[in-house]
């Protein structure tokens, strides 16, 4: 008999070998599968478009998607119910993955960052101290895994679609001890 004529009721492990084998394979697929990541959803928008016969609504979704160790990732999905544009803005944030650098628990330095009008300041913080942010940049950098950081959107802009790319863009900019340190030549013994 071939393993093609076995029924899957015949393909039951005989001894603790077998089942040590079907253990191994389920912990390899467990270890292979991609890291579970997080989304929060920042924005919905109805947008309506005038035709001939009234006007149609499609409906656009920002949304933050991060693993909480340093992954983060913003995408803006568009379609004609809310649930597709959701699911859009997760596909986008998980191709726009960034890895930043974080140090207990923190930002290794401060930043400013400007997108369109919005401004955004992110300033490293002591332990203990949490997120001190509102809105779009505090869904952005729990999603990252920062625990301690003080925030500041600057400006008069209360357009929550460029406060949270501004924060991604300053969250992008970062740079990690050693960058900083290569760039300067610091440390670096030749």
């Amino acid at each position: 008999m071939t393993d093609f004529d076995r029924k899957p009721s015949d393909i039951i492990p005989q001894n603790e070998t077998d089942v040590i084998e079907v253990i191994e394979e389920e912990i390899i697929e467990e270890i292979t599968e991609p890291l579970a990541y997080q989304d929060r959803v920042i924005h919905i928008n109805r947008v309506a478009k005038v035709v001939k016969g009234g006007r149609r609504f499609t409906f656009t979704a920002l949304v933050a998607m991060g693993d909480g160790q340093g992954k983060v990732g913003l995408g803006y999905g568009k379609a004609g119910d809310v649930l597709t544009a959701i699911k859009k803005g997760q596909e986008k944030a998980k191709k726009a993955m960034i890895e930043i650098p974080i140090v207990k628990g923190s930002i290794p330095h401060s930043v400013k960052q400007k997108y369109s009008a919005a401004v955004v300041f992110l300033k490293p913080a002591s332990e203990g101290t949490g997120v001190i942010a509102g809105g779009p940049v505090r869904s952005l950098l729990e999603m990252a895994g920062v625990h301690n950081v003080l925030a500041k959107s600057i400006g008069r802009t209360n357009n929550r679609i460029n406060v949270a790319k501004a924060t991604f863009e300053a969250l992008k900019s970062l740079k990690s001890p050693e960058e900083i340190r290569a760039r300067r030549g610091v440390g670096s013994e030749s």
